[in-house]
């Protein structure tokens, strides 16, 4: 009889802590076939980046590899019947059979079908040997391939985390482990909601291109740079970018004037920013990373932007010079970061005397403390005092404080973007 392994055995085990470490790097791996697609911003056609095209599908291919071996791994591995775990350790079934029909009838399907190598066969050999433009193919294919192949791939990491921590006990015996291993989901979650932000950003940008060539009555094949459209009767490659550009402008949608002006909504971003058309990959990825672990955060990223709009609407509508809505933009920014959207003097009012003394006291008073010309003791503002709930909070840019005649900065030393204000 074949030997089998008992599941145990610390050799298994340490298998078992490569193979949960192969699944968690395979489902950072797959979004990355979303930066394969990029935009040619001098020939406005989607094109794809062959480099990292062919790095994703080899590091895809191992990561299978890696878990190939586990699926072999597991019709070589006893198990403990559940009948005798009554009493005991349990018995240990070495039956090859036994052991095949279990595996089978649970979680084989799952496995085999997550490491199917369907991206790779089709980007290296499917898509090169069809005579449709190979971008347009590309995105239709990567959407669905991925998406398809994701939930199973992250789905199998389960039962073998558990498996994994049960036996070797790594997240009980270290607090840190399971810290980083929530701190890992929280990444993975910006990393993948970053790659679905590119690629959708591309399909916006398609989107408009293919209407306004359906305006002009024009081939959309001109929109993908694996067509040679430069001897084109129809159009030239020169006056098809002048006729984009015009057409698909990347403004952001708070600018936008004419209704007829193409949207690119929360996708604007990727075009103002180069990320779409960027061969740099580390930017690419970081940036998107980036935008990604900043949306997370769903209902203050919200608030900001509909403050913002408030913001806009209302400078649109006072018909407000450049310079003046640049200063208050500024200005806006700032005090976002310094109250996160909350009315501190809201906030205050509806609190009782005691309190406000007590938090104005502790926020502003070694402020106001510091030493200010012509202004030698201030008695009043003792411990105890009540004379601090005389004090109304302001944030100023240095700006607003050299309208105030107020030259904290120079006084207290701080930088002229962070300036506290009185009255």
């Amino acid at each position: 009889m074949k030997k089998m392994l008992d599941p145990q055995a610390a050799f298994l085990q340490k298998w078992n802590q490569i193979f949960l470490l192969s699944c968690f790097i395979a489902v950072s791996i797959d979004p990355l076939f979303f930066y394969i697609l990029i935009i040619d911003d001098n020939k406005k056609c989607l094109g794809v980046h062959k480099s990292l095209e062919t790095i994703v599908c080899v590091l895809r291919t191992l990561t299978d590899i890696c878990y190939l071996l586990r699926i072999i791994f597991q019709f070589q591995t006893g198990y403990v019947a559940p009948s005798s775990r009554v009493f005991g350790r349990g018995e240990l079934v070495y039956d090859p059979v036994a052991i095949a029909k279990r595996y089978l009838s649970s979680c084989f399907i799952i496995d085999a079908f997550s490491i199917l190598p369907l991206p790779q066969v089709m980007i290296l050999f499917v898509i090169p040997s069809i005579k449709r433009p190979v971008p347009l193919t590309t995105k239709d294919t990567l959407q669905i391939m991925v998406l398809v192949q994701y939930i199973p791939r992250v789905v199998r990491i389960f039962p073998l985390f558990k498996k994994v921590t049960s036996t070797s006990g790594i997240l009980t015996e270290a607090a840190w482990a399971g810290a980083a291993f929530n701190l890992f989901l929280y990444m993975l979650a910006s990393h993948v909601i970053g790659a679905f932000w590119y690629l959708l950003s591309i399909e916006r940008v398609d989107k408009c291109w293919r209407q306004e060539f359906h305006r002009q009555n024009l081939s959309r094949q001109h929109l993908y740079c694996s067509v040679n459209h430069g001897n084109d009767p129809v159009i030239s490659n020169l006056d098809m970018v002048k006729l984009l550009k015009t057409a698909c402008p990347s403004v952001d949608p708070d600018e936008i004037k004419n209704s007829t002006t193409f949207s690119f909504g929360i996708f604007a971003d990727a075009l103002t920013s180069g990320v779409v058309q960027s061969m740099d990959f580390p930017f690419k990825f970081f940036y998107c990373f980036w935008w990604g672990l900043s949306n997370l955060r769903f209902e203050e990223t919200r608030v900001k932007r509909e403050r913002r709009r408030k913001y806009e609407r209302w400078m649109a509508h006072r018909m407000l010079p450049e310079d003046l809505k640049e200063r208050i933009r500024r200005y806006e920014h700032y005090i976002w970061q310094e109250t996160r959207g909350i009315e501190e003097e809201e906030l205050f009012r509806n609190l009782p005397k005691d309190l406000r003394r007590d938090i104005k006291r502790h926020l502003f008073l070694g402020l106001v403390r510091r030493p200010l010309p012509l202004v030698l003791e201030r008695p009043w503002l003792c411990p105890g005092s009540t004379a601090a709930l005389l004090l109304q909070p302001r944030w100023c840019c240095s700006a607003t404080a050299a309208a105030r005649d107020v030259p904290w900065a120079a006084v207290a030393g701080r930088a002229p973007s962070k300036i506290p204000c009185f009255d």
